[in-house]
């Protein structure tokens, strides 16, 4: 997975993400801006899975499929590359 362009996004607390290249913006849940941060960082699926889970009670499959979804829709985004 190819998550450079995440790095170059703007990203504030409140959910809001700019994409400077596009000029497009957009908004996340505080669940997606704690993945979207992570994933910026270079953290890996399983290491995001275990953070969550310490915050959220997530079970291993949910998060799955959740990430899973949420992969594809950054991919149509063009946020990131599978």
């Amino acid at each position: 997975m190819n998550t450079e362009k995440l790095s170059n996004l703007a990203m504030n607390d409140n959910g809001f993400i700019f994409d400077p290249e596009s000029g497009y913006s957009y908004t996340a849940n505080e669940t997606g801006m704690f993945i979207l941060k992570r994933m910026a960082e270079g953290m890996q699926r399983q290491d995001i899975f275990k953070e969550l889970s310490e915050v959220y009670d997530v079970s291993e499959d949910n998060f799955n499929s959740d990430f899973d979804h949420y992969m594809l829709m950054l991919e149509a985004l063009d946020m990131i590359k599978l």
